[in-house]
């Protein structure tokens, strides 16, 4: 077969590819809503523990496999509960009053907390449109971490402000929050460092007779106009960028204590899951430990929604 040849990989889409600012990445909440039949909140945060294979009972009608046992590839995520550490009022789009209303000991890892709450009603303000929450995640609960990692999320409920202060000094645990049967997973994706352009963009090697290299591109560009366009492969960060995954498939969900899924040894680059957890069909983004935010998902597709699965066990 001829080689084929193409110009380059890499989308145009996702431009400038540069590390990412924060691990948890800002989100368009305007989009994203509940289920409209119960109060939830539209996010959560969850630690990568890894890839395994997972034995099915394949559900989906019409299916070829239906009724089956088949065998899928799927992610692992735990999630220890969250707990809220500010409510944030919003007024044409601008935050006009952020009220604290946590000081608890695993947030001096983080940030400077104050000694002394105000109470909350005093600090209400007179008007507002909006209403979202500033959480973090209690790792430790886990294995891994106790630094917690905080996120703004928003929140679907018909009186906001009754739901936010109801939440105000307890834990919320994946159950209050898993109401979905697609999730929308956003993270960054793992670190590669500084790479060149072929493994960047994935252009071909030039012929063995080429001057001044070869794993490079044929040019740069014309001499007028005279700067290097963006649109040239070049070498430069590979990896460590915010990237959305949608529509992963639930596959299961639990707490450790109710069905044991641990390896005896514990999982790779990981350890035991000690609290919650989730089990997504297919890869996420990120190494192990790192922090993935999910939240509902607004592009579904039929063909994703119509799958259907009864979680056996792990292999």
């Amino acid at each position: 077969m001829p080689t084929t040849r193409h110009p380059r990989y890499g989308s145009l889409q996702i431009w400038p590819r540069k590390r990412a600012a924060k691990i948890i990445p800002d989100v368009n909440w305007k989009p994203l809503k509940g289920d409209g039949k119960t109060d939830s909140l539209l996010g959560f945060i969850l630690y990568k523990v890894g890839m395994k294979s997972a034995v099915v009972k394949d559900l989906t009608e019409k299916s070829l496999t239906h009724g089956k046992k088949i065998y899928i590839p799927v992610t692992i995520l735990e999630a220890p509960n969250m707990k809220v550490f500010s409510i944030r009022f919003y007024k044409n789009g601008v935050v006009t009053k952020d009220v604290v209303v946590s000081n608890d000991k695993e947030l001096k890892r983080k940030l400077n907390v104050p000694k002394n709450l105000k109470p909350f009603e005093q600090e209400i303000p007179k008007s507002y449109d909006d209403i979202r929450l500033v959480v973090y995640s209690l790792p430790s609960q886990t294995s891994i971490k106790k630094t917690p990692d905080l996120v703004e999320i928003a929140i679907d409920a018909k009186d906001k402000l009754a739901f936010a202060k109801s939440l105000i000094g307890k834990e919320i645990s994946l159950k209050d929050f898993l109401k979905y049967p697609l999730l929308d997973v956003r993270g960054v994706t793992k670190g590669k460092g500084t790479s060149g352009p072929v493994a960047r963009f994935g252009i071909g090697l030039k012929g063995h007779k080429t001057e001044k290299g070869v794993r490079r591109p044929g040019t740069l560009g014309p001499w007028h106009p005279a700067h290097t366009s963006f649109r040239v492969a070049q070498m430069g960060q590979e990896g460590f960028f915010t990237r959305i995954q949608y529509n992963s498939k639930v596959i299961s969900s639990g707490n450790i204590t109710e069905k044991d899924i641990n390896p005896q040894s514990g999982f790779p680059h990981f350890g035991k899951i000690k609290s919650n957890y989730l089990i997504l069909q297919g890869s996420v983004q990120g190494p192990q430990k790192r922090a993935i935010l999910v939240t509902p998902s607004f592009r579904i597709t039929k063909q994703q929604l119509k799958k259907k699965y009864e979680f056996i066990k792990l292999i």
